[in-house]
């Protein structure tokens, strides 16, 4: 999940290229997972400096493997709800740099690693959902999020998404949208199992 900075053609170009290079990667199984923000960062940093553009944008990849989820790079704080109820905030400042700020960024990677047990979740939002802002020009927050997310955490992944969606409208309302609104929801199932996912991109701006 990443957020790129600014809108319109130029963010939307860069984003295709993060995904581009992120989808040759993962075809590329002699390369290893730690490598991919450091070659990432060093293909957009290049591309950025040829086409003299300023943007940038924070990305976090998420790898998981046998119950673990494993996170790489800098983003929003990641949310986990396990399934009775405790609720914990990755600070994700540590694990990684902006893309495509610096020519290189291998100083600044590191990684989390995340161990699920049957009904655990894990939320992954952009500041366009935290930073939804209602007529009345106040915003939406992380604590509101973490307490709709907490509130219904029982549900499938499915039915997470359909509670957010439903609190941000009806928090936004007459609002307009700012910015792009994307979240991922990820539920553990049975031990061994893979992870069940829904995704939602709300509004594009």
């Amino acid at each position: 999940i990443g957020d790129v900075t600014g809108h319109g053609l130029e963010s939307g170009i860069l984003m295709v290229m993060v995904q581009t290079v992120i989808r040759t990667l993962l075809a590329s199984p002699r390369i290893e997972p730690g490598e991919y923000l450091s070659i990432t960062n060093s293909v957009v940093f290049n591309n950025m400096q040829r086409l003299n553009s300023e943007r940038s944008l924070t990305l976090l990849l998420a790898d998981y493997q046998n119950n673990t989820l494993c996170l790489r790079g800098q983003h929003e704080e990641v949310i986990v709800v396990r399934q009775d109820g405790r609720l914990e905030l990755i600070n994700t400042q540590d694990l990684g740099f902006i893309i495509g700020l610096e020519a290189n960024i291998d100083q600044f990677l590191s990684q989390a690693s995340i161990r699920l047990e049957n009904g655990d979740m894990v939320f992954l939002y952009t500041d366009g959902v935290t930073e939804a802002e209602n007529p009345q020009g106040q915003q939406y927050g992380l604590e509101r999020l973490c307490q709709v997310v907490l509130s219904c955490h029982h549900l499938t992944a499915s039915q997470v998404k359909e509670r957010v969606i439903a609190d941000l409208h009806n928090f936004i309302g007459t609002g307009e949208v700012l910015d792009d609104i994307t979240f991922l929801v990820f539920k553990q199932k049975q031990p061994g199992l893979p992870l069940s996912r829904q995704s939602r991109l709300v509004g594009l701006n």
